[in-house]
């Protein structure tokens, strides 16, 4: 993706930050749209579909975290949150549902600036070597529906769950740290906690797992990080 060529949402009930954040991303040659609300968000998000959403966690009409949610429910938008809290429970709310990155207020416009780059750089698409399913046990990741198969029932996961998951599979017994991870995953050198990436295990672990305390997939190598592993693993069809 072209970065300057990007389009993004800005959503926050705060006219002078909203205002802020539009003209300073409109001057680095992004197209930019705005709303003040949750209801005006997914309607402009409808017809402007977005490559990334800036939100703003508390917003008058709804909160931020569900409306990550529900835009990321079809699409693999990127979602930025904005918020005045730095509290780690609120961060970890909104890497649950699925957003990309956070952003706590008072915020540097050119930390803003480094993150945008940093979140359009990452691709959602996959090359050609790439594209085919990947197998293992009654576990189907298939890369170019983004979709993940249990026992031939679908999987729901957030698009950056699908990322980890994907990238760790295609990559079965090797161990990875956490900071490796964020930075093949999140594809840049990420500045907040590095917990982040135990939080999108957890949640794929619920969802893949048949029991997360006894893990058969992600499995946890203590002192180091984590690593993609079965007992027998067929090829990729």
């Amino acid at each position: 993706m072209h970065t300057a060529s990007a389009k993004i949402l800005v959503v926050d009930d705060d006219p002078a930050i909203r205002n802020l954040i539009y003209r300073f991303l409109s001057q680095k040659n992004y197209l930019l749209e705005s709303a003040e609300n949750g209801q005006t968000a997914l309607k402009i998000f409808e017809q402007f579909n977005p490559d990334l959403v800036i939100l703003d966690v508390n917003l008058p009409d709804a909160l931020g975290y569900n409306l990550c949610q529900e835009m990321q429910s079809n699409t693999d938008v990127f979602i930025l949150m904005l918020t005045s809290r730095s509290d780690a429970a609120d961060k970890k709310e909104g890497f649950l549902k699925g957003a990309d990155d956070y952003l706590t207020k008072p915020f540097d416009l050119q930390e803003l600036e480094y993150r945008v780059k940093a979140i359009l750089k990452r691709q959602r698409t996959v090359t050609t070597s790439e594209k085919q399913p990947l197998v293992f046990s009654n576990l189907i990741i298939d890369p170019v529906r983004r979709e993940v198969k249990i026992n031939e029932e679908l999987i729901p996961l957030t698009a950056l769950e699908f990322d980890l998951l994907h990238f760790l599979a295609t990559r079965p017994g090797r161990v990875w740290r956490r900071d490796e991870l964020i930075q093949n995953v999140w594809d840049y050198d990420y500045v907040g906690d590095q917990r982040v990436v135990d939080v999108h295990i957890g949640q794929i672990r619920k969802k893949i797992e048949i029991d997360c305390a006894e893990p058969c997939f992600i499995q946890t190598v203590r002192g180091v990080g984590y690593k993609f592993e079965v007992d027998s693993v067929s090829s990729t069809i």
